[in-house]
């Protein structure tokens, strides 16, 4: 009885030693080490790959959307675009941005219908309608046929980021009349912030929509 009693109390300390040092090595020192580590080698991404305006304001992170929207009205449920800005893929999971601090995620995902699914149709086509009358300008109308891909569908993750350099030049007109900017130097600004293929083969050309409203907010204070 008594050698029972002592067996299962020296199990039991081992025990309880195992797990304060597996806590302390793997709860404490090594989240320490990978942080520290991430901190010297790449500060950047190790702290959210944060964004700043031209104030030095963190406005958000280059690796999720954000949405640019006007304030919502009586009786609205959904708000309008705010035109005078780029526009990101659509998506219900971005935060409202309008290049402030005031940003949030709502929620991460696809829509998960089907290609021929009535609803997913549907929105397609509103959104094609949208983008069609919303940057058609009075010298220059949007015809359907030139409306990509990503301007009317959202990303797998839903906090897509980047939008296609298509989509970009889609809208250079219209936010050069909203802003009152010459055409040539808002296309000059998307061709700035256009990155290329990761490695010159992977993935596909790109536009960080936040950096460009950025480099727009800078250019319309400029003007």
């Amino acid at each position: 009885m008594n050698n029972s009693v002592g067996n299962t109390g020296r199990v039991l300390w081992a025990g309880l030693r195992a797990l304060l040092v597996l806590t302390l090595v793997c709860g404490v020192l090594y989240p320490l080490a990978v942080t520290g580590a991430a901190q010297l080698a790449f500060p950047g991404r190790a702290n959210g790959s944060e964004i700043e305006d031209a104030s030095g304001k963190t406005v958000g992170s280059e690796l999720i959307g954000q949405r640019y929207d006007l304030p919502l009205e009586d009786g609205e449920e959904t708000p309008a675009p705010d035109l005078r800005w780029f526009q990101p893929r659509p998506s219900n999971g971005l935060g409202t941005n309008s290049v402030n601090t005031q940003y949030s995620i709502i929620l991460s995902g696809a829509t998960n219908r089907s290609g021929d699914n009535a609803e997913l149709i549907r929105w397609v086509k509103d959104a094609k309608a949208a983008v069609v009358e919303d940057n058609s300008t009075a010298g220059h109308r949007v015809e359907p046929s030139d409306v990509p891909a990503d301007a009317v569908t959202s990303s797998g993750s839903g906090l897509d980021p980047h939008i296609s350099p298509e989509y970009a030049k889609l809208q250079v007109r219209r936010v050069a009349e909203r802003n009152k900017l010459d055409v040539a130097a808002v296309e000059k600004l998307v061709a700035d912030h256009t990155d290329g293929r990761v490695l010159g083969f992977i993935g596909e050309p790109r536009v960080n929509v936040l950096e460009l409203n950025i480099a727009l907010k800078a250019l319309v204070t400029e003007g």
